[in-house]
């Protein structure tokens, strides 16, 4: 397990279905304000907190589909800039 500075990176291909619990599990981990990630040789500890910046990216060209989901915090409180609302349909 690794709580201090670090990175993790992982890349598979996936079923709907398998995401769909992968993204309830990142949900419930920022809910209770730890998440874990691993795959079986790394681990990293995050401890999300406060305010969190969410941004979102999605293309569509050509046949092929992308949505990027990013989120970032800092360990200190801040104040980001506000946009509008975000809406998923």
């Amino acid at each position: 397990m690794h709580n201090g500075d670090g990175s993790f990176r992982h890349e598979s291909i996936q079923s709907r279905k398998s995401i769909k619990a992968l993204l309830e599990a990142v949900t419930k981990g920022i809910g209770k304000g730890e998440l874990t990630l691993g795959d079986g040789e790394d681990e990293l500890v995050m401890e999300p907190g406060g305010l969190i910046t969410l941004r979102v990216r999605a293309d569509r060209s050509n046949g092929s589909n992308r949505i990027d989901l990013r989120m970032t915090w800092t360990e200190t409180a801040e104040t980001p800039a506000k946009k509008g609302d975000l809406k998923v349909r």
